[in-house]
């Protein structure tokens, strides 16, 4: 993710939780040492399937295409992707019946493969209730190329599969059809009209090298303007610690190691996608395009499907509680 802004929020204090959420939590805490240890042990290998995620700061480079890049005209492909998808197909049906049949599901992939290409469009500012921003961004890139909107769309393909095997009816905010964005205010709509129970807007970030790690950004409370979101902030939480202990368990990989102070959780009132939101919504940075060891895991098709299958369970978890 490439969005600008303040620095992070500490995260707003806990309240008491029921003994569900309190089972999740600390069920984070020794995961993700496990996780950090596993990753540890196979982190400097980079290989497929290797276990480690992500993270996003306020200041990331944005993406420029290049020739070693996977083309931005097929979003998934990658030379150690195990994705079966080809493009714009049309999304399979919900199953008839499931754990999570009724349940609305949105899913915002960060960025568009095409948004270098429509500079002017992505730059309009929108209100995002707090202040204005831009309608997009391109988002940042592995050092070899492989774009952080590729990455997105790639994940949410895979996780959508997921969530409709198990009957959710699923919506992205993007697949790869449009010429540039939605704006981040029409991302954080799409969600609300759709009444989703929960929305995930998936990305990658662009920190410095050495920075490793994933973290789930909640919404802060936030009362300006066009923005309230104040009866999503605690629902919100339960979805991104529910998100943020699979993702732990899923992948193997730790939090993030430079923002979040080591939870994996971040609260930020500075970005449109949540300030804008009426329904439960939280952003994942799955992890550092711009750290060698995070990249390797990045660019794995069996690490995307583990990352979508972390994600996948964190949204079963809070839907089915």
């Amino acid at each position: 993710m490439s969005y600008t802004g303040p620095e992070f929020d500490s995260p707003a204090p806990r309240r008491p939780r029921r003994g569900a959420m309190t089972v999740a939590v600390a069920a984070l805490v020794p995961g993700a040492l496990l996780g950090w240890l596993v990753y540890e042990a196979v982190g400097d290998t980079g290989g497929p399937g290797s276990a480690r995620a992500d993270a996003k700061t306020p200041s990331t480079a944005q993406a420029s295409p290049s020739p070693s890049s996977p083309s931005s005209a097929n979003p998934t492909a990658s030379s150690t992707s195990t994705s079966t998808s080809t493009g714009n197909e049309p999304a399979p049906a919900p199953s008839a019946a499931g754990p999570l049949t009724g349940k609305v599901v949105v899913i915002d992939p960060g960025h568009n493969p095409h948004n270098f290409q429509h500079t002017a469009e992505i730059n309009r500012k929108v209100d995002i209730g707090t202040n204005w921003k831009e309608c997009d961004t391109t988002g940042t890139a592995t050092n070899a190329g492989y774009t952080e909107a590729e990455f997105t769309l790639d994940v949410a393909r895979r996780l959508r599969a997921i969530l409709q095997e198990q009957g959710a009816t699923v919506k992205l905010t993007q697949n790869g059809d449009r010429t540039y964005g939605p704006c981040i205010d029409e991302r954080a709509r799409i969600g609300n009209e759709a009444q989703a129970d929960a929305a995930v807007s998936i990305h990658a970030d662009g920190s410095g090298p050495g920075n490793r790690g994933f973290h789930v950004i909640l919404p802060a409370s936030v009362h300006a303007g066009a923005a309230d979101t104040r009866p999503i902030v605690a629902p919100s939480r339960d979805l991104g610690e529910r998100i943020a202990g699979s993702f732990v368990r899923v992948t193997g990989s730790a939090p993030a190691d430079y923002v979040g102070g080591g939870t994996g959780l971040v609260t930020r009132q500075d970005l449109g996608g949540l300030n804008l939101s009426t329904v439960p919504k939280v952003f994942i940075e799955c992890g550092n395009m711009r750290d060698s060891k995070d990249a390797a895991l990045l660019i794995s098709g069996a690490w995307r499907q583990k990352a979508a299958q972390g994600i996948s369970d964190g949204i079963t978890s809070f839907l089915r509680q």
